[in-house]
């Protein structure tokens, strides 16, 4: 305890070069979505001169790292995930009375729930605007435990409280607006995705289907993500034995223990997503619920892959018409559309997609609408 008494310390006298400026609180910074596209934007606003420093509930995680590398501060309140203490509130509120932000930007449940208390406690209702961010669209909270059940109804009842909450996607919004949030503003701000790191690329497609004894025209398709029930990789490994002559990439924590498919290559947990993809000719999403907008679809799309994806969250609206959605839980269905797309003219699709992430999804445009609502309020965002 003493250790991470003078850890918190000095982490603490760090953020205060962000002080007056945005202070975001997330409850991790491992690699999914969120903690990703955290880790973008203030790194992207760091850069451009802007005060930012991020708070995790919990310590460590690859986009910690991202974080130091980029220069932005951030720290961590200490807590194990799955736990909860007392002094991860006070230390909170401490941060927030030295910070002095303008603004407080929390991302998903437990850190909105967080945020809310301290900020409350910390008596900045006046000087410091809230603004909270749902990134999941319809969970199945059944298979979650009774914990986050009681954090969303916690949050659906103070969902009055921040100035804005924000979501990712518009079926996110549907589904939050259903479950009792009635925020002043409800603005979406899609992800960003960097083109310039996920982008086609001939020579590495070659070195990588070469790496894995895979032959240049091997139809190959990827699919991005954790085990966790909303993926629903059971589905995905159920259409791929429908689709002989196929193989795929499955990249994602715990995907090394999937079970031993013939064609299935499982990676776990990678850091270089963005040399595998472009070796891929279809990218693929199985969620059977919670996705909101989904980043490896995008990245995918940005290398230059059409999409096949289950009609989850904002699939549909993020495909456009550069790949095909189908039922979630429907395997035949799944694999008739990854046919359908290896089958026909899959590299002018993928230019279609690269194109249609570099105009609607891209990294400057995230950033600029985040900035848009720190610096003028919610007034100026849309909740078309």
């Amino acid at each position: 305890m003493t250790e991470f008494r003078s850890l918190f310390e000095t982490d603490l006298a760090r953020l205060n070069a962000a002080r007056g400026g945005v202070l975001h609180l997330i409850t991790s910074l491992q690699t999914g979505g969120a903690e990703t596209q955290l880790a973008t934007l203030a790194a992207a606003n760091h850069d451009a001169g802007r005060a930012v420093a991020v708070v995790s509930l919990v310590p460590g995680g690859p986009n910690r790292d991202r974080l130091n590398a980029a220069g932005v501060p951030a720290m961590d309140l200490g807590l194990a995930r799955g736990s909860w203490s007392p002094r991860a509130l006070f230390r909170l509120i401490r941060i927030i009375r030295t910070v002095q932000p303008t603004v407080l930007q929390s991302w998903m449940y437990h850190a909105d729930l967080l945020a809310t208390v301290a900020w409350i406690l910390a008596r900045r209702w006046r000087e410091t605007r809230l603004y909270w961010g749902v990134r999941c669209s319809d969970l199945d909270m059944a298979r979650y435990g009774a914990q986050l059940v009681r954090v969303v109804r916690l949050c659906a009842w103070l969902s009055r409280l921040p100035g804005a909450v924000v979501a990712n996607s518009v079926a996110g919004r549907a589904v939050h607006r259903r479950l009792g949030y009635r925020p002043a503003a409800f603005p979406v701000i899609d992800n960003g995705i960097d083109t310039e790191h996920f982008r086609p690329d001939a020579d590495v497609r070659a070195a990588v289907r070469a790496e894995h004894a895979l032959d240049p025209d091997t139809p190959l398709i990827a699919i991005v993500g954790r085990v966790d029930p909303m993926k629903d990789y059971l589905t995905f490994i159920q259409a791929l034995d429908r689709l002989p002559g196929v193989s795929a990439f499955a990249v994602g924590e715990r995907t090394n223990e999937l079970p031993d498919v013939d064609r299935l290559f499982r990676f776990g947990r990678r850091d270089d997503v963005d040399r595998l993809l472009p070796a891929c000719d279809v990218i693929v999403s199985s969620s059977a619920f919670g996705e909101g907008f989904s980043n490896a679809l995008a990245e995918g799309m940005a290398c230059g892959l059409p999409a096949v994806a289950t009609d989850v969250g904002d699939a549909k609206r993020l495909i456009g018409e550069c790949g095909l959605t189908v039922p979630p839980r429907d395997p035949p269905a799944l694999a008739a559309a990854i046919r359908s797309l290896l089958d026909g003219d899959a590299k002018t699709l993928g230019a279609r997609a690269r194109a249609r992430i570099a105009e609607h999804f891209s990294v400057p445009r995230m950033v600029d609408s985040f900035n848009r609502l720190h610096d003028h309020g919610p007034s100026v965002m849309t909740d078309d």
